[in-house]
This record gives C-alpha cells, structure tokens and sequence, in this order.
C-alpha cells in the first residue's frame, strides 16, 4: 500500500489552500486600510454573492476586491461579474505567481500576499447611482456593526 500522507513541502506546493486565500485576504485589507478605506470581508450582497473583501472610503466610495489564490479557484468561480452592480470598482487580488493571463484585462489588479498589496492596474470607475450607492451603504453599515458585536442581523 503506498503511503498518501501529505508531506509539508507537497501542502506548500499547492496554490489552492485556504490559508493563502486567508492569506491573500489579509494582504487586500491591509492594502484597503492604507489607501484609507475602511474594510470588510466576507461582505454579503443583495443578490446573495459575498464579496472577498468591500472598502469604503470617506465619500462613500465602494470598492470590491476578489481573491483568487489560483487558477482553478478563478476557472471554477465565475461569480464575478454578479459584484459589479453593487461597487464603483472592482478588482481581482492575486499573488506573485497568479497566471494573470487569465484575468480580465479591463478589471483592476491588485498583488498581495500576507502582508499587504500594491494596485497593479486601476479599476474601472463604474459610479453606482445614488439609490443602489444607498442600499449598499447601509447593507455594509448593518454588516459592520452587527460583526462589532459579533451578531447575525438579516440586512
């Protein structure tokens, strides 16, 4: 019987795990806080998506950022185009080694790893109008203020 225990250096081969999305998260909301957003992960959206990571700046500004730790993780996740509607920008957050090929090139680039992250391509500014721009700021608003006191609401 061949032994099929998973070796560290073989876990570390693989792009896919959850702790590089978790990871690559951090490295957005780092990114998020320095440009002076403030940051919110696992954001849920009216339509029933959950955006990676959502910052909003002191204009009301939303921006979304979506993590992808690999190429089946990109290839498998089409969901993306579904958080467009609900931010004024929207960007991919990959690492260093990401195949960027594979990304839309009229979508915004940022490359993070643990520790932080640097906008490789601007987004495109797509402004929400005022009526949606309402509905997703006080969607973040209650999310917020809800995890502040670590409680579900139904926003």
């Amino acid at each position: 019987m061949q032994n099929t225990l998973l070796l560290p250096e073989a876990a570390d081969a693989d792009p896919c795990r959850p702790d590089r999305t978790l990871a690559l998260t951090r490295g957005v909301t780092r990114l998020f806080l320095d440009l002076g957003l403030a940051p919110l992960c696992e954001f849920r959206l009216a339509n029933g998506r959950r955006a990676d990571v959502a910052g909003i700046d002191r204009k009301g500004r939303l921006i979304i950022a979506e993590v992808k730790s690999c190429r089946a993780d990109f290839e498998v996740d089409q969901k993306w185009p579904d958080y467009r509607d609900y931010c004024d920008q929207f960007y991919f957050a990959v690492d260093t080694d990401f195949p960027r090929d594979l990304l839309p090139g009229d979508e915004g680039l940022i490359i993070a790893d643990e520790y932080g992250g640097a906008i490789a391509r601007t987004a495109e500014d797509r402004p929400l109008n005022a009526a949606r721009r309402k509905a997703v700021t006080l969607r973040f608003a209650r999310q917020a203020a809800a995890r502040s006191f670590a409680v579900a609401i139904d926003s």
